[in-house]
């Protein structure tokens, strides 16, 4: 069922990019559904010790009100904002098709070869395993089992849909693809590795009353895929981010502009400030009038990475 939030936040993000003056409130609705899938997986995550998803969960409330309120406003930040969630979910859904229908697809394949991509790394690394089904990974007693999720389609989605948020032209769009997909896909193999290996040969069986969660040697897929991992993951984001912003320098204009929102927004909820954040921007020289928008030439189980 929580499948079916994100098909709906899907629908709405992509109907979205459809010239129309439906265009904000399907952003809306995108953007409520994507929300709702947050909260709808935070039983899942408690019961892996990942607070990092629950803690966006908390922040996506006052992000989804001020969002909507200025989609209402027809602000041109908050539809580039948009477009890149929707650029993203164009790239994303077609791998997660598979988990709406009974036939193997895009997805499946993009698992078959991570998998055996990752298999062919640990033998070369001298860690030999073996597979206990097409996508289960074992040795020593533990099994980790590789998902969607495992294969960094997710990221690559993401920062392909930041990079699709202004407009750019083709050699940018080339470069980008080039910067963004093939170094996040290949450090993800390492990534998959590294937790395979930790958990595995139990490298990190510490504080169990903190990374514990019933299962025997979870602390060590605790410590290396929800701490460690996701740590470094957030640090290559943030050097792929800068990259972007030097390759498609109104991209970094653009961050800025989104900073001084909802910064804004935050600090007059508060009411410590009414003067930062302008509340209507200038039109960006990018933007025609009618939509304020012209196109341009983008859960983890316990012992799941």
């Amino acid at each position: 069922m929580i499948e079916y939030l994100v098909l709906i936040s899907c629908l709405g993000f992509l109907a979205f990019l459809i010239p129309g003056r439906h265009r904000n409130y399907a952003a809306i609705i995108g953007w409520i559904f994507i929300v709702l899938f947050l909260f709808a997986t935070l039983p899942e995550y408690f019961s892996e010790n990942n607070f990092l998803y629950p803690l966006m969960a908390i922040l996506s409330v006052p992000f989804l009100y001020i969002t909507v309120k200025h989609l209402l406003a027809d602000d041109i930040r908050v539809h580039y904002l948009t477009r890149a969630a929707a650029i993203a979910f164009l790239i994303y859904f077609p791998f997660a098709i598979d988990d709406y229908t009974q036939i193997s697809g895009l997805g499946t394949l993009l698992i078959n070869m991570v998998v055996s991509q990752v298999v062919w790394l640990l033998h070369l690394f001298n860690y030999p395993v073996s597979l206990e089904s097409w996508n289960i990974i074992a040795q020593h007693g533990f099994r980790v089992e590789i998902i969607l999720a495992c294969t960094g389609i997710q990221s690559i989605a993401i920062m392909l849909g930041v990079a699709a948020a202004v407009p750019t032209t083709l050699r940018q769009k080339v470069y980008t693809f080039l910067l963004v997909a093939p170094t996040i896909y290949i450090l993800n193999l390492f990534r998959n590795v590294f937790v395979i290996m930790a958990y595995t040969s139990q490298w990190f069986p510490y504080y169990p009353d903190i990374a514990g969660n019933g299962e025997v040697g979870y602390e060590s897929f605790f410590w290396a895929h929800n701490v460690i991992a996701e740590l470094l993951a957030l640090v290559i984001l943030i050097i792929i981010a800068y990259s972007l912003f030097t390759l498609i320098p109104r991209l970094g204009t653009f961050a800025d502009e989104l900073y001084q929102l909802y910064y804004g927004e935050l600090v007059r909820g508060f009411g410590r400030d009414r003067g930062n954040g302008p509340e209507k921007p200038e039109p960006s020289p990018e933007t025609t009038s009618g939509s304020g928008l012209v196109s341009a030439d983008q859960p983890d189980e316990p012992g799941n990475q």
